[in-house]
């Protein structure tokens, strides 16, 4: 009997097989009613969301009142998949198929809009149409690198505002260049850095047998930048001056120009990440001065941690900081720059802000943590006064929250679940918090009736023996306790988010491949966001860090828990940073992972895109960079090893991969290796998903 129960446990069947690649279409019409995206329409109370159905999706367009309709004739709409929804009066914006597209809700018009234009470099924004005058009479232009303006009634009337622009130092254009009363314009001047690009060669074009080249911008850590300078132009005595840049004089990126009464800001975000301030500009004096710093040890985690509202113009403003060792929100002074009060407090953290009702000073945003002995991820819509006062918690059910404010603040829609929980999405009101409708229920009936379960939530210690780690675990629908199965890992641990799932997704990628016969298992460790400053900081400058400590100590506590998780057998996979962080499984904690299917991996640090990686690994580029390298420590490989790349990759250069294969080689170890073809950094399709797993199954099972 013993002999008989290993045999199954060593087998993954045909039946196995069918399950797993026909999970997902398999339990999809079984789950109806699943809300993705709610979009409110500005100034309105309309709002736009999406939500499935056994065939696909519907998009419904629903009032303040609970009214809802289809938003269109989908027959009458030859695209699918529409994504980051924009709803504005009759125009509906969406991206499908890596295009962004304006559709006309009444007319059915439908047109793409191009891509904006990216050098490669972050360290200022680009625009190429023209800026018209408040006044509507006269337009800002650019030619031959310089500005120009021209009257709108006569455009071959036009003259030149600058004269010293070239290809070396040009002018760029921004939305907000005019000032209110239209006598001033700010512009960057700009003076570019290195201009790297990636070289692909498309090895099978559909439209011809030979290959194809091409490149793509891209700039990486410790490349030279744009440097960008602040130009103020005087159009009443025609003088033109440079702002002087001891507050900003070492730009990883200059926001856009935004103009005030008298005055404009922009905000300077540092080389390295550490050091951010909020720039205003007298425009009669040409003087900055700094309305808000901030400064970090570590990093400033710009990319999701940054808010700002200015109220009235700019009397006050609302800024977001983790300098308290949390994500808060705080009141400043606007015109003396000096911080009135903290609006938000505690050992929890402001996930996002929805609204902000200025007339009422009242702020609304969501936030997670502040429950004890609850899952610290939970995001909670929350309604707080300017100086701080009055807390009002407007969720309650223990789940988490999706919730947006309508523009006039007299309602919200708020879409909640949990992985064991379907979504409820309702229309409640303000500030009564009554519930208007209900918009949509899902349900789990038809789900369990197929076999269905949902993962089990997980905790253990950290390795600082006191900080709560959570995790997911997903067992097969033919689970049985009496076997011992095989555990992977579904590894993504960048810090710019947390990743284990809050939300119900059943046809998730995991379970099917649980039905393989494998315990399947995602878990955040610490370095990933989402939890207290000193929970993020420990990415700082080691991303091979990825939080394993915590996750070899997580692994254990669930197999003393459970006898049949078997940690002999562990396998991760990963893709993209996640693909990095798999490999690295093998190299650092070769001890506990045994084999690692690692996809389109960012495998140095250095190679990677300067944005994200100069954010953790810091500026200028040192020695961390070559200790969390997978190239450099390629010799520590012990285990079974599947790697993979998609040829065209934009997102991560394919290089990357080719130079870890090529360190591999170089160390005599043996390896997999998939080069796909034609494919960019997602999206590989079900061979993938099947190579993927049947490299699992192999080495594991």
């Amino acid at each position: 009997m013993r002999r008989a129960l290993i045999l199954i446990a060593l087998t993954a069947t045909a039946q196995d097989y069918d399950r797993f690649l026909k999970y997902a279409d398999t339990l999809r019409p079984l789950t109806p009613a699943i809300v993705t995206e709610i979009r409110w329409s500005p100034n309105t109370n309309k709002f736009i969301y999406t939500r499935t159905t056994p065939t696909g999706t519907e998009y419904i367009l629903a009032d303040s009142t609970g009214a809802k309709q289809p938003a269109f004739d989908p027959t009458r709409v030859p695209l699918k998949n529409l994504t980051n929804l924009e709803l504005k009066d009759d125009t509906l914006k969406f991206q499908s198929n890596n295009t962004r597209y304006e559709l006309n809700l009444k007319t059915y018009a439908l047109k793409s809009t191009p891509p904006s234009p990216w050098s490669g470099s972050p360290s200022v924004p680009e625009r190429t149409t023209p800026v018209t005058n408040p006044d509507g009479k006269t337009e800002l232009f650019l030619q031959n690198y310089n500005l120009w303006l021209r009257p709108k009634s006569n455009p071959n009337q036009a003259t030149p505002l600058t004269t010293d622009g070239s290809e070396g130092n040009y002018y760029t254009l921004s939305a907000n260049a005019w000032s209110p009363n239209g006598e001033f314009i700010a512009a960057y001047r700009v003076r570019p850095g290195q201009r790297r690009k990636i070289h692909y060669v498309q090895s099978s074009p559909a439209t011809q047998v030979q290959p194809l080249t091409k490149d793509y911008p891209y700039a990486k850590p410790g490349d030279a930048l744009d440097i960008p300078q602040p130009v103020l132009i005087n159009l009443t005595n025609k003088t033109k001056t440079d702002i002087p840049n001891h507050l900003f004089p070492n730009p990883f990126s200059l926001s856009p120009i935004a103009w005030r009464k008298h005055s404009f800001t922009f905000e300077y975000n540092q080389r390295g990440h550490q050091l951010y301030r909020v720039i205003e500009v007298d425009a009669n004096t040409a003087i900055p001065r700094a309305l808000i710093t901030e400064e970090s040890k570590t990093f400033f985690c710009y990319s999701s941690k940054k808010f700002r509202e200015d109220i009235n113009d700019g009397d006050e403003i609302i800024w977001m900081s983790e300098r308290d060792g949390w994500n808060h929100l705080y009141l400043y002074d606007g015109k003396t720059g000096q911080p009135k009060n903290q609006i938000t407090k505690g050992q929890w953290v402001v996930r996002s802000v929805a609204g902000v009702d200025s007339k009422n000073r009242k702020i609304y945003f969501l936030a997670s943590g502040m429950d004890q002995g609850k899952d610290p991820y939970y995001r909670h819509l929350f309604r707080i006064d300017f100086d701080g006062a009055n807390l009002t918690r407007l969720t309650t059910i223990d789940a988490d929250h999706n919730a947006q404010i309508a523009p006039d603040f007299q309602s919200f829609t708020d879409s909640y679940s949990r992985p064991d929980l379907p979504p409820t999405t309702e229309l409640r009101s303000l500030p009564a918090n009554d519930r208007i409708a209900l918009l949509e229920q899902a349900s789990d009936t038809a789900l369990k009736a197929a076999g269905w379960r949902p993962p089990e939530v997980i905790t253990s210690k950290a390795r600082d023996g006191q900080t709560d780690i959570w995790g997911l675990l997903y067992r097969p629908t033919n689970f049985n306790e009496k076997q011992r199965y095989p555990v992977v890992e579904y590894i993504y641990a960048g810090p710019h988010d947390s990743f284990v799932p809050k939300r119900f997704t059943p046809a998730s990628q995991m379970q099917a491949l649980a039905e393989l016969g494998f315990i399947v298992v995602q878990i955040d460790g610490m370095g990933t966001s989402n939890r207290s400053k000193a929970f993020h900081d420990v990415a700082w400058k080691t991303l091979a860090d990825a939080g394993f400590p915590d996750r070899k100590i997580w692994h254990k506590t669930v197999a003393a828990k459970y006898p049949w998780y078997d940690l002999t057998r562990l396998g991760i996979y990963g893709h993209s940073a996640g693909g990095q962080s798999a490999m690295g499984a093998l190299l650092f904690h070769n001890d506990l992972y045994k084999v690692a299917v690692s996809s389109a991996g960012c495998h140095d640090n250095r190679m990677d895109k300067i944005w994200w990686n100069e954010q953790w690994m810091g500026w200028p580029v040192g020695p961390e960079y070559a200790k969390s390298s997978n190239v450099d420590n390629a010799p520590k490989l012990k285990g079974n090893l599947l790697l993979a790349v998609g040829e065209l990759d934009t997102n991560v250069d394919p290089s990357s991969t080719f130079q870890v294969v090529n360190a591999l080689i170089k160390a005599n170890k043996d390896f997999d290796f998939l080069v796909v073809p034609n494919a960019d950094h997602n999206g590989w399709g079900p061979y993938w998903d099947r190579k993927r797993a049947a490299f699992l199954v192999n080495n594991l099972k």
